[in-house]
């Protein structure tokens, strides 16, 4: 058995390592064995794909994009801490609604590795840097020019130039720019193939939010610009009022994306059910393979058999096909010409009873020998559903949604704060996308909370299971505000202050209403592991402590923080394990040794519980353990035991040291 030594986070990026790794990873052929780029492979690639080459293209450029770059693609500088206290009270613990207190460029750095592609809707409303909003730019990262100039591929001069504005703070659209780069970079990662982001925004930034987030999500996946009616009155401005602002739309993947409700044709409901407990209702078909999906864009689980009544199966056309014949039986499509279909696997098992497969005359899928199909497979959309589901055409002039409503909304439950979007607004754009059960939902510039405030009325009305991320810095309030003068020291405090009587108001409100009304807390912290005298710049922040002892809150939040990074959810238990007296930890078949005081007992005890048979809840594929608690003399005895122990369960286990 092979021992994996390994750090949290790679200690080496610059200002493009994600978008290299990327490359190398699928287009290993256009690099050398040295590792540089063989431009010439990349355009026989894309010629033979008869894509145009773009001689004149439109671009931003401002001064610290590159810095916002680097920004993106560095580590993470915190840890994070669960609140076990909060978490742990019933009306919490087993919930998958998520506040999570800090820098959220920080908080979307931890989340990707445990969230990517698993976010519906993200909706955000930034500062506007209207000049008078109050952001300014402040960083706490600490470079110096050389250090800078050598990661982020520039020049001294434009260096120094960067760290004037980074340093002494600036709202700038320079500055502004360098804020906004790097968060929706790393939020697009976290967004689900058919994901929609929706971002407030005024007019001064954006002419520049569009021309970035074409970057960004490429221009393709622009979904399109609303007007919002903000106010019915207004006595600012020297020529025109001001009465609305922006709603910027982008998708992740525009071909996976359904079309934004925009009304019902009942015509297009012609089928009625005839039997279930759904009978007599009506109902529409809609094909399962579309030709439009690219089948290279993250479909890997969407080609698979279906069966046929007559006991024949069909499959989008390709030439690749499963090796086993049986329904739900997938192979991974291995060029443009493997179609797909809309579902993954996993929803095609889970939703079998929503598909009609019918006898047609002429069908675009081929059977198990690749022969055109007399069968076509279709979805049923129920009438009923879009009904309750959709409550307004998504009009690009929003009028219904002002910002008056947010003040009442916020003065019935007591809480102080300014400019807050109404929750009416988040309900539309989450009717608007097609928001549906066990999708999440991502606000990383919380406010006073109305994303989260918005998720869970919206659940309690249509008896929905929708899960919220929301983020906010602990951004004290200003001296003599209404929220300093009730108490709250930062606008996190408010955050959570509105989630806890959001939930007492539903509580009271739907007595028989038993969906997640709870929430989980966590926060960034320090990064512990670093020592006094080296603060100044650590790209290798994440190795391991060196000889200290850790507190328990340390060692909750090292666990806590490995268990995310190593792709779990921060709502996915993590189980105790009692092995003679030493306690490990189990988390998605992660199990994590991380304690002192491993023993020879303890050894014993694991490789009981991996061979106990009668035990087939305790099956790790991993063992991860801290390599300062565990010498030489342990690391050698444990790797040995695990090399010959009997294997009666047939695990294969990798084991990986963090030091």
């Amino acid at each position: 058995m092979n021992v994996k030594e390994e750090t949290v986070y790679s200690n080496v990026e610059t200002a493009n390592s994600k978008q290299l790794t990327i490359l190398k990873k699928h287009f290993p052929n256009c690099f050398d064995r040295d590792g540089n780029f063989i431009q010439e492979r990349m355009l026989e690639v894309v010629n033979a794909n008869e894509v145009e080459l773009s001689k004149e293209s439109y671009s931003l450029n401002w001064l610290g994009k590159s810095y916002s770059r680097l920004l993106a693609n560095l580590p993470p500088k915190t840890l994070l801490h669960e609140d076990i206290e909060h978490n742990t009270q019933v009306q919490h613990k087993d919930s998958k609604n998520l506040l999570i207190k800090g820098d959220n460029l920080e908080v979307l750095k931890h989340l990707v590795n445990g969230y990517s592609e698993k976010v519906k809707m993200i909706y955000i409303d930034p500062p506007y840097n209207t000049g008078s909003d109050g952001f300014v730019y402040n960083d706490d990262r600490k470079f110096t020019k050389e250090q800078l100039s050598e990661l982020a591929g520039l020049d001294i001069e434009e260096a120094e130039r960067i760290l004037s504005f980074t340093d002494k703070g600036s709202s700038t659209h320079s500055a502004w720019l360098t804020f906004m780069y790097p968060r929706l970079y790393i939020a697009r990662e976290l967004m689900q193939d058919d994901g929609v982001i929706f971002i407030s925004i005024g007019e001064e930034e954006v002419h520049n939010l569009r021309t970035l987030c074409n970057e960004i999500f490429g221009e393709a996946n622009f979904i399109g610009l609303a007007a919002r009616v903000s106010k019915k009155a207004s006595n600012q401005g020297s020529f025109w009022s001001p009465s609305f602002d922006y709603v910027l739309t982008y998708s992740k993947n525009i071909g996976f994306c359904l079309p934004f409700f925009g009304g019902i044709n009942y015509n297009s409901y012609k089928e009625v059910e005839s039997e279930g407990d759904r009978a007599g209702e009506k109902y529409q078909l809609i094909r399962l393979y579309m030709t439009s999906l690219d089948p290279m864009r993250g479909c890997s689980n969407q080609r698979y058999f279906i069966e046929c009544p007559d006991g024949t199966f069909v499959i989008p056309p390709g030439d690749i096909f499963p090796k086993k014949l049986g329904d739900g039986e997938k192979v991974s499509p291995k060029t443009g010409n493997d179609k797909v279909w809309r579902w993954s696997q996993k929803t095609y098992l889970e939703n079998r009873h929503l598909l009609e497969v019918k006898q047609v005359k002429s069908s675009n899928l081929v059977d198990q020998n690749g022969q055109p199909a007399k069968w076509n497979v279709y979805t049923k959309t129920y009438l009923k559903d879009v009904i309750e589901k959709s409550s307004a055409s998504p009009n690009n002039l929003i009028e219904d949604h002002i910002n008056q409503v947010s003040s009442h909304e916020l003065n019935a439950l007591g809480i102080p704060f300014d400019f807050a979007k109404p929750t009416t607004l988040i309900e539309f754009l989450m009717d608007t996308c097609r928001v549906g059960d066990n999708d999440v939902v991502l606000d990383f510039f919380a406010g006073s909370g109305s994303t989260a405030d918005a998720v869970m009325k919206r659940n309690a009305k249509n008896s929905g299971n929708v899960n919220f991320i929301t983020v906010q810095l602990p951004e004290l309030t200003r001296e003599n505000s209404e929220a300093s003068k009730k108490g709250y020291q930062d606008i996190f405090e408010i955050t959570k202050a509105r989630i806890n009587k959001v939930v007492e108001k539903i509580s009271n409100e739907n007595s028989n209403y038993s969906g997640d009304l709870g929430f989980k807390i966590f926060e960034t912290v320090e990064d512990f592991r670093i020592e006094e005298d080296d603060q100044e710049l650590t790209l290798s922040n994440l190795t391991m402590f060196d000889d200290m002892l850790l507190t328990d809150e340390q060692y909750q939040t090292l666990l806590t923080t490995w268990a995310l990074y190593d792709g779990s959810e921060l709502t996915t238990p993590i189980y105790d394990i009692d092995l003679d007296g030493y306690k490990a930890h189990l988390c998605d078949r992660r199990l994590y040794m991380i304690a002192p005081d491993f023993s020879s007992n303890a050894l014993k005890a694991l490789l009981h519980k991996l061979d106990d048979t009668n035990d087939k809840d305790f099956d790790p594929n991993k063992i991860i353990y801290y390599a300062n608690n565990f010498d030489s003399v342990k690391q050698m005895e444990l790797n040995e035991a695990l090399n010959s122990y009997a294997n009666k369960k047939s695990i294969e286990i990798a084991v990986v040291v963090r030091s």
